[in-house]
């Protein structure tokens, strides 16, 4: 392990000034392509009962001649050294898309490992594991990378526009793609003992609604889902009422673990 995965330092994120003060710290796990800094909004709403860690995946922004890591496996080994020094307070964990995949892997290790439970895992903009689709993105040529990339609405398009921005941009998202696209589940019967929320959008062409309610099969506790309006990249719109899901899981609810999730459809 590289001395900067140790310490979490190059790894984890606070993203805001409260990080330091409160109780439960919220680690967000991005997206294919995405940035710890994706999450800044987030991390205002839930001021100041939740404070959020971004996690900064390696090829990207300040990471950049950092090697992609292509492999879902290894980016949680990763994780769960730099996540650490974070664990003398509770964490929950958010993934958004490929980083919902990722935190469930964080999430299977801390409990393999018999460390501190996350407090409860918010799997946004993903399938459940145990629901596979062939997908090979990752094996485009550029254009139709970019092409499903607008379709998806998450990326700029003026960056797309730009060659240059393209040339350092796609090889980030391929890479990332390449990991979650060639990820399978330990078996689709994996469980967590930790309660588990799926959020999705009710126009996202990656999962459908089955799918997503999917994630309860891997919760062996109480699980919950909130469908909003919206693609891939519904929580531009919604983060508020994110931000409002997760303090009344994290504040209300960890005391009770038997009782649901408090946020539905």
């Amino acid at each position: 392990m590289h001395a900067s995965t140790t310490s979490g330092g190059s790894w984890i994120r606070p993203l805001r000034s409260s990080a330091q003060r409160s109780h439960v710290h919220l680690v967000c796990f991005p997206f294919a392509g995405g940035s710890a800094g994706y999450f800044h909004s987030l991390a205002k709403s839930l001021e100041p009962d939740v404070s959020v860690l971004g996690v900064q995946y390696p090829g990207r922004q300040d990471r950049r001649h950092e090697p992609l890591i292509e492999d879902i496996g290894r980016l949680a080994d990763e994780i769960c050294e730099a996540l650490l020094p974070w664990e003398t307070q509770p964490l929950a964990f958010f993934g958004h898309s490929m980083g919902a995949v990722v935190a469930f892997e964080v999430a299977r290790r801390f409990e393999r490992d018999d460390r501190r439970a996350p407090l409860a895992l918010f799997a946004s903009g993903r399938r459940a594991p145990s629901c596979h689709r062939d997908e090979d993105s990752h094996t485009a040529d550029d254009e139709s990378l970019v092409a499903h990339l607008r379709s998806l609405g998450g990326t700029d398009p003026a960056l797309l526009d730009d060659d240059e921005m393209r040339r350092v941009i796609l090889p980030v998202i391929r890479g990332d793609y390449r990991a979650v696209e060639t990820y399978r589940a330990p078996t689709a019967e994996t469980v967590l003992n930790v309660p588990i929320m799926a959020i999705t959008g009710d126009r996202d062409p990656s999962v459908s609604l089955e799918e997503a309610s999917a994630w309860r099969g891997h919760a062996a506790g109480p699980f919950e889902i909130k469908v909003l309006t919206g693609g891939h990249f519904f929580i531009h719109e919604h983060v508020a009422e994110i931000a409002g899901c997760v303090r009344r899981v994290l504040i209300d609810f960890r005391s009770d673990r038997t009782r649901p999730l408090g946020c539905s459809r």
